[in-house]
């Protein structure tokens, strides 16, 4: 072999790996949502305006970020506490948490 053969050969391999590297996606942000109730048509109205948005400055919800949702439903503070802690074991960037006042129009 040629020393210009080998010397090409090596620089080929030395190069190969790097395009592959430069192609790995973003990494996956996950967003935490904590919130009393998912029955409530204007709570979910409200999510969708959320995941609206959030598509608007690029954000997907299966493709550079995920949702996880958990729900307090009625169970009182101790499956809020539950459910919190759940959360908040997924390590999510960011927690978001909606409730309102018992008996509020909020």
């Amino acid at each position: 072999m040629r020393r210009r053969e080998f010397i090409t050969l090596i620089g080929g391999a030395v190069v190969w790996p790097l395009p592959a590297h430069a192609q790995q996606g973003e990494r996956m942000r996950r967003i935490g949502v904590l919130a009393g109730t998912a029955d409530e048509a204007r709570m979910q109205a409200r999510y969708e305006v959320f995941r609206q948005a959030l598509a608007q400055l690029g954000w997907t919800d299966g493709r550079n970020m995920r949702i996880d949702y958990r729900w307090g439903e009625t169970g009182g503070t101790d499956i809020i506490r539950k459910q919190a802690a759940e959360l908040a074991a997924l390590a999510p960037d960011v927690i978001l948490v909606t409730g309102g006042v018992p008996g509020s129009d909020a």
